[in-house]
């Protein structure tokens, strides 16, 4: 039997069909992998390098076939500021994740981030109300589309170039302006 191979990602898409597959937020942000459809069949997800899966998004395979991701519940932690007029004390600690180069989830009155007890403690002594919880977790996409990047990514480049584009459009240089940047 031959593997179906989901090559198209359709974003907040209603897949047709009624197949579903549901992935944890680690699994979504893999571009290859083997996964298990509700049928009980297997496939496997060949996509674009940095493509990041949401619940609520399609798979379509070149046969037509298609299929709903679906968010898996998993363990996170949601917190609150303890009044809600305290938006200092939540945007300190969504700071202080986003300085760890954490993935984090943002509402309007919460930060999620998957479970870590040691991250938990740093909350709570940043004056938030911390509860596990078992949910989808949809963190923040990164910057310029793709995620945090460093000088030794195979990407580094073609993320450089982006930030500059923009860089220069926003402060009047002309789309067409070059900047040098050396790393190592």
């Amino acid at each position: 039997m031959t593997l179906i191979q989901f090559t198209q990602h359709l974003p907040h898409t209603t897949a047709n069909g009624g197949l579903r597959v549901t992935l944890p937020f680690e699994l979504r942000c893999k571009s290859r992998l083997r996964v298990t459809l509700s049928s009980g069949q297997d496939a496997a997800v060949l996509l674009p390098r940095g493509t990041v899966l949401r619940g609520g998004d399609a798979l379509a395979a070149s046969d037509g076939t298609q299929v709903q991701v679906v968010a898996a519940d998993e363990a996170v932690l949601y917190a609150t500021a303890p009044l809600a007029t305290d938006r200092l004390t939540l945007l300190k600690g969504a700071y202080h994740l986003g300085n760890r180069h954490t993935p984090v989830e943002l509402g309007a009155h919460y930060v999620a981030i998957l479970y870590d007890p040691v991250l938990a403690d740093l909350l709570v002594l940043l004056g938030l109300t911390v509860q596990a919880a078992m949910r989808p977790f949809e963190p923040e996409h990164g910057a310029y589309g793709g995620g945090h990047k460093h000088g030794h990514d195979d990407t580094f480049d073609e993320d450089y170039a982006l930030a500059q584009t923009s860089f220069a459009h926003h402060h009047g240089y002309g789309d067409n302006a070059t900047f040098v940047h050396t790393h190592d």
